[in-house]
């Protein structure tokens, strides 16, 4: 009968100090940024105006995204559990990470819903349209809001297209530069530019709350008019999904320069059966002018956010985005622009 030491195999050599250092070495090469910087590459707008005679907007939000698989958040404090992969970012980087305070803060939960036409032609053409109720104590603060953006690599297209709605009430726009990781592999970074309109559904006027059709939806966001083929087409709730939005501020970055920003982190479900269906990590930082932005805090924001995709990589869902898992989620996808 063979001995449990005859059975086992056999001993490994250790590895000199020096062997440890060169593995190391090697890993951290491994780990050097796939593309190049963003920092100051971002391109500068041409001049331009809309129909009304309007400059074309311009950028005043950096905001840095990873999507990540939902399954390991299954609490409140799986959130900050999520927390603990800046640690080493963190110190690598010089970005200081401050958790005071937020432990108290309760979760925020929100209602979302996308409409579009039968054949996805909104998303299809970098178009996403839906409407968002927050909740506190579980029942709707607030007025439902409207949400309207047009999403695309091209920072051009995007400045000029024109979110803005025909509405009587007021509205507000946020224009973004969106950094997220690339589609196929961790370590670098790909640009989406995200022109956004925000308004409360009562600034639509009474009687025009419930749009059904292209042509009531063209008269609110003319922009559409460009996608539209033939009067009267019909608009539906997005793979008959209603998603609950469940949103945990978990802590301040601070990249020195001024340039701090909230971290958060969220997971999407679906309403009634709370399927669990895609989450996100996120910070953003809003600016007026670009040419004030500390390069060096924006580099730390960069550094940081690529090591930070190898610190969460059990987390991290590649080649995804929160709406394109909605519009994926009965097993027809739509092409997109992001």
């Amino acid at each position: 009968m063979p001995t449990a030491t005859a059975l086992a195999p056999p001993s490994k050599p250790k590895k000199s100090s020096a062997a440890v250092v060169t593995d190391a070495a090697a890993l951290n090469r491994a780990r050097q940024p796939v593309t190049e910087s963003w920092v100051g590459r971002v391109p500068q707008l041409k001049p331009g105006n809309y129909a009304d005679g309007m400059p074309i907007h311009a950028p005043e939000y950096v905001c840095c995204k990873l999507i990540l698989r939902p399954n390991k958040f299954h609490s409140r404090e799986s959130f900050f559990d999520f927390g603990k992969v800046f640690r080493e970012p963190a110190k690598q980087h010089g970005v200081k990470y401050n958790v005071a305070g937020f432990d108290s803060q309760p979760v925020k939960l929100r209602e979302v819903i996308f409409v579009d036409t039968d054949d996805f032609r909104l998303y299809n053409n970098a178009f996403i349209l839906r409407r968002r109720i927050a909740y506190k104590d579980g029942f709707p603060i607030g007025e439902p809001e409207i949400v309207f953006k047009f999403r695309h690599t091209d920072l051009q297209l995007c400045a000029e297209t024109d979110v803005r709605p025909h509405i009587l009430g007021d509205h507000r726009v946020k224009f973004k530069v969106q950094a997220m990781p690339l589609k196929e592999r961790l370590g670098g970074v790909r640009m989406l530019f995200s022109h956004n309109v925000q308004f409360n559904r009562s600034a639509i006027g009474m009687g025009k709350e419930n749009v059904e059709n292209m042509d009531q939806l063209i008269d609110l966001l003319p922009v559409l008019a460009r996608v539209r083929k033939t009067p009267g087409e019909k608009i539906h709730l997005v793979s008959n999904t209603i998603v609950e939005e469940v949103l945990q501020d978990i802590g301040v970055l601070d990249f020195g320069d001024g340039l701090t920003c909230k971290a958060n982190v969220a997971i999407w479900r679906t309403r009634g059966e709370h399927r669990p269906l895609i989450g996100e990590f996120a910070y953003q930082f809003r600016f007026q002018d670009r040419d004030k932005l500390s390069k060096d805090a924006l580099r730390r924001a960069e550094s940081f956010f690529i090591s930070l995709q190898y610190s969460a990589e059990e987390y991290i869902a590649l080649n995804c985005t929160k709406t394109a898992t909605v519009y994926r989620l009965l097993g027809n996808a739509p092409k997109s622009h992001e």
